[in-house]
């Protein structure tokens, strides 16, 4: 299973969706493990969640989702811990916070790119640019303001107190300075 998440997440046009953003999920999470309730199943999901990841297409979560599940199938895992994984994968959709606070971890760890320092964050945007470079300017312009608006408009972005206290108040800066460098885009 290593290989395939690896030949996924290794795509050449895979620029921030990849083992990068893996890794870096990785150790945020790794910094509240003793948190989280199930630990093996958050893990599986992380290493699935973005396995399908096709910018044109609405459907990657679920895609992700159904292959994470088939495989934890086939290691004849229990079916609640499969459908555990799947809520995991699939709350990654809205980032609307859950009552599985697992779920709302994961969500948040997602999201955190969103709250480190400028540079970092530019970088990340950067590479999310380029991934959906089959977009015009004005195209990606609309459609990142719009999600970028839609987060900042929520009362929290993080859902967890961890991930609130670390990252919230850099994601808030972050994200009105992309705005506005959106604009003048």
């Amino acid at each position: 299973m290593w290989q395939e998440i690896e030949d996924y997440y290794g795509s050449a046009q895979r620029l921030y969706h990849n083992l990068q953003h893996i890794e870096d999920m990785l150790n945020k999470l790794s910094a509240v493990k003793e948190e989280i309730e199930d630990w093996d199943t958050l893990v599986f999901a992380l290493f699935y969640h973005d396995i399908v990841y096709s910018v044109p297409a609405f459907d990657n979560e679920i895609r992700s989702a159904d292959l994470a599940c088939k495989r934890l199938q086939e290691l004849g895992l229990a079916t609640e811990k499969v459908e555990r994984c799947r809520q995991h994968i699939l709350a990654t959709q809205r980032h609307w916070p859950v009552k599985d606070c697992d779920t709302n971890y994961f969500m948040d760890a997602d999201l955190s790119i969103w709250g480190e320092d400028w540079e970092r964050y530019k970088d990340y945007a950067s590479c999310i640019r380029k991934e959906y470079a089959r977009y015009s300017d004005k195209e990606y312009s609309e459609g990142r303001r719009n999600a970028l608006l839609h987060f900042l408009g929520r009362n929290r972005i993080f859902t967890t107190e961890h991930f609130y206290a670390a990252y919230e108040q850099q994601a808030r800066i972050n994200l009105k300075r992309a705005l506005n460098e959106l604009a003048y885009a």
